[in-house]
């Protein structure tokens, strides 16, 4: 068993963290919060005051944070987690959803710092990262993830390597910005099928069945039909809009119009501006409704 520093403890961090505990490691956790690290102790894990802390002699070091400024504040400054002392060779491993250029220039200075850097964003639900049945998009040098695998196997059930740093995490954020238009789409839709006076509960089961459904769009359409936009919630709006801006700026570097994507970001801005940001993303059916 290995030593493992985890940094960040949101609803997908926690249970992913929780598979590592759950596993035998000796996992050093660290979060802004620091409540959030109890249920997690309560269970075996060794909380730490600061990231730099937590990565004292760790194998390896995973980030599981909403975002640029948050994954800075773990890994980088007096406190951070790459001014500490992991074993030599350590993984460094960032879960986030967050920028490209971010991910390269963290992983320019971890690998400075002799560590070996994987940009390994996921995709699932929390209840998926509480049952290790996460997918891991992954941009790193081939036999570091080979090596890092064993490590990794709690937290998912399949490892996609779509090239060196920076690829996962460019596979990741297209992806998202074609669930944030899907949302937006399903939410459309369904607005229509009211205006047009059908029964909701009969229109979102045919779509189910169509053509035209996705696991996003039958997720979001069932969310909407029960009106669940403040409780359970797995998404919030403010971070779909985040998500969105980090795809469009993406899509905008590499010269490709996005006019969907940039559609999605005004609808989820005005959403977030509305005051909704930590109500699910599905409470963009109410901003169609206004």
């Amino acid at each position: 068993m290995a030593r493992i520093a985890w940094l960040g403890l949101g609803r997908m961090g926690s249970g992913m963290a929780a598979r590592m505990v759950a596993a035998g490691h000796e996992v050093h956790v660290f979060n802004r919060s620091p409540q959030r690290a109890e249920p997690l102790v309560a269970q075996g894990a060794i909380a730490a005051s600061t990231p730099r802390e937590a990565v004292r002699d760790a194998a390896m070091i995973v980030a599981m944070v909403a975002d640029d400024p948050a994954s800075r504040t773990v890994w980088l400054g007096p406190d951070g987690a790459l001014a500490g002392s992991p074993a030599p060779g350590a993984f460094a491993v960032e879960c986030s959803t967050i920028s490209r250029p971010h991910v390269l220039a963290l992983s320019r200075q971890a690998s400075e710092r002799g560590l070996r850097y994987l940009d390994a964003p996921v995709t699932g639900l929390p209840e998926a990262a509480a049952a290790g049945a996460l997918t891991l998009f992954v941009g790193a040098d081939g036999t570091d993830l080979d090596a890092a695998r064993p490590l990794l196997e709690p937290l998912c059930t399949n490892i996609v390597r779509f090239g060196e740093v920076g690829a996962g995490t460019s596979y990741k954020l297209m992806q998202n910005l074609l669930g944030s238009i899907q949302i937006a789409a399903t939410a459309e839709a369904l607005r229509t099928a009211e205006l047009a006076g059908l029964d909701l509960p009969t229109v979102v089961d045919t779509l189910s069945r169509g053509g035209a459904a996705s696991p996003t769009v039958v997720r979001v359409a069932r969310l909407i039909l029960e009106d669940a936009h403040d409780r359970d919630i797995s998404f919030t709006a403010a971070l779909r809009l985040k998500d969105t801006r980090l795809g469009v700026e993406a899509a905008d570097a590499l010269g490709t119009p996005a006019a969907l994507g940039h559609t999605a970001l005004d609808i989820f801005t005005r959403l977030v501006d509305a005051g909704h940001g930590e109500l699910g993303e599905t409470k963009v059916i109410d901003l169609l409704r206004e």
